[in-house]
């Protein structure tokens, strides 16, 4: 909507592991930042006259269907999520289901001229908050540490 945006997504992703010691546990944790590109709406952005701009503001539509699409099964408690129909869902798989925590910040804009876009951003929000995740800690104990290294040295060997 403006020349300052930018219109594509960016995932960030930080891996934390720590190891006690004295017990013998490993626990690991995963970090992901995504900043998602706000939907375009073709005939107010403008980018109905230039190529470029249409293919990637249908590109950055897409993405954000199949990411609706994720939410959509997730909150209806479906059996299959649909994580494959995009690059996007692809990589926030492990962020968006199973035993992730997912924070979602809304950007949203003051100007009543944005209020449709406001409110499509609010209730997309309100549809990933209803996800559930079942919270858990990830860890490892001596005894399975030494089994993956087993099994490490034995697909070695083949």
């Amino acid at each position: 909507m403006n020349s300052e945006s930018s219109r594509s997504h960016l995932i960030f992703t930080i891996l934390l592991e720590h190891t006690n010691l004295t017990l013998g546990t490993r626990a690991t944790s995963k970090l992901t930042f995504v900043d998602l590109a706000g939907s375009e709406r073709v005939g107010r952005s403008g980018a109905i006259n230039d190529k470029d701009r249409l293919d990637e503001a249908r590109a950055i539509n897409k993405s954000l269907s199949a990411l609706g699409d994720v939410v959509a099964a997730l909150t209806a408690g479906e059996s299959f999520v649909p994580y494959r129909n995009h690059k996007l869902t692809q990589l926030m798989s492990d962020s968006l289901g199973g035993n992730a925590k997912t924070l979602m910040v809304v950007n949203v804009s003051p100007l009543a001229s944005d209020a449709a876009e406001t409110k499509n951003s609010l209730d997309y929000a309100s549809r990933v908050k209803q996800v559930t995740n079942e919270n858990s800690r990830s860890f490892e104990t001596r005894e399975i540490q030494k089994l993956k290294a087993e099994i490490a040295k034995l697909k070695a060997k083949k």
